[in-house]
């Protein structure tokens, strides 16, 4: 059989204040496409669909036109809530979902509750036991009360006990005749952040080792990690990572979903399929003089369009002065966060002003210039302005 695995779509993710919902549009569209040309037998989404758990009504509409547009072939649908995911709200919506062919999964259930999807291949006819594990908080997973009285160690070695419990409870089931998965949204220990994650729930306190998952299943879809990888495990275990870099940490990551051709008693081939549709992110960095160059070898490829090419993260490495973003933006319109490089950002300790009473027997011009060139400000315009303020309000001016 073939499935297709996909997580961390963060639907309603914004980038410096930029809505991307209609480049996350054009992505699911191109997933719900790749789904229909590989004629898949199931898809897994493995958490975070939302980037937030009050998604926009926008966010909620195209989420859920997705997974129509995935199970309106009769392809299954299997989605499990992440760390971002509001667990409550998709478990209410399972009965309607499932009335479509698409099974949800808030919150963690055992194998009893609907802790287990059985599905069917339709171009085989083969079965599929898929164990499905949302995201579990670990103050859910250990008591408050242990949170507080016991070492993290402690806590972190119930979290991981607790994780072998529930997973032992969902993969009882596993049958030879089938092709056996779990789909998780969690982190394993020695995976690589792709660098947009929540890093207070990617921490070590949140990791469990890939040889949790029993030796018996044939493929472990996994969500959290934003970064495309496999873990060393018994068995097939793989991130599929984000189809679309979410922050400019992930610039480097190569946006795919993964393709499983799976079958009863053997294990999994895995397939990368690159998802070409998504914005690149890139961080360029020079002066002003430097980014103009740039910004002409860049027009052909956006045409002058900046709804085309990259988003851009602007390091300018100048001291900071009025206007410099506005300059740059004006350069590069698709710049969307403009900083100053660290080589010619500000000291972060200041040091105090000269003079052997600390300034109190000077101008607060001269104060104001002082404090400018700790701050590597040179700029006359502000000075002046300055000069300008401090009269009107002393009555000077």
């Amino acid at each position: 059989m073939r499935l297709l695995h996909t997580s961390d779509w963060h639907v309603g993710k914004t980038l410096k204040g930029h809505s991307r919902l209609d480049e996350q549009e054009r992505v699911l569209r191109e997933i719900v496409g790749i789904a229909r040309a590989r004629e898949v037998d199931a898809v897994l989404v493995a958490g975070d669909l939302y980037d937030t758990a009050a998604p926009t009504a926008a966010a909620q509409q195209l989420v859920i036109r997705t997974l129509m547009g995935l199970a309106r072939d009769g392809i299954p649908v299997v989605a499990i809530a992440g760390n971002h995911d509001h667990a409550p709200t998709l478990d209410a919506y399972r009965p309607l979902a499932g009335a479509a062919g698409i099974t949800l999964v808030g919150q963690v259930r055992t194998a009893e509750r609907g802790g287990v999807v059985e599905l069917t291949a339709a171009s085989t006819g083969e079965r599929a036991t898929v164990a499905v594990l949302p995201f579990l908080s670990q103050r859910y997973a250990v008591r408050a009360a242990e949170l507080v009285n016991r070492t993290p160690a402690e806590n972190t070695a119930d979290y991981d006990q607790h994780l072998r419990d529930v997973l032992a409870n969902l993969t009882a089931g596993f049958r030879d005749d089938s092709v056996n998965l779990v789909m998780a949204h969690l982190t394993v220990l020695n995976g690589k952040m792709g660098g947009g994650e929540r890093t207070a729930q990617s921490i070590f306190e949140y990791a469990v080792p890939a040889s949790i998952f029993p030796v018996e299943t044939h493929y472990v879809a996994l969500g959290h990690l934003h970064r495309r990888q496999r873990m060393e495990a018994p068995c097939p275990v793989h991130y599929s990572g984000a189809p679309l870099a979410v922050d400019f940490g992930e610039q480097q990551n190569t946006p795919v979903v993964c393709l499983v051709e799976a079958a009863p008693g053997v294990p999994a081939t895995v397939t990368d399929i690159p998802i070409t549709t998504a914005r690149g992110l890139r961080t360029v960095r020079g002066t002003v003089a430097e980014l103009s160059v740039l910004a002409d070898s860049m027009a052909g490829e956006r045409a002058g369009d900046p709804e085309e090419g990259d988003f851009l993260r602007v390091w300018v490495r100048e001291p900071a002065r009025a206007g410099l973003r506005e300059e740059v933006t004006a350069l590069l319109p698709n710049a969307l966060e403009v900083r100053i490089d660290p080589e010619f950002a500000a000291p972060t300790e200041t040091p105090r002003p000269s003079g052997g009473h600390g300034g109190a027997d000077r101008h607060p011009a001269e104060l104001f210039h002082e404090y400018l060139g700790t701050r590597s400000v040179a700029d006359e315009r502000v000075e002046a302005l300055f000069r300008r303020l401090h009269d009107r309000v002393t009555g000077n001016g």
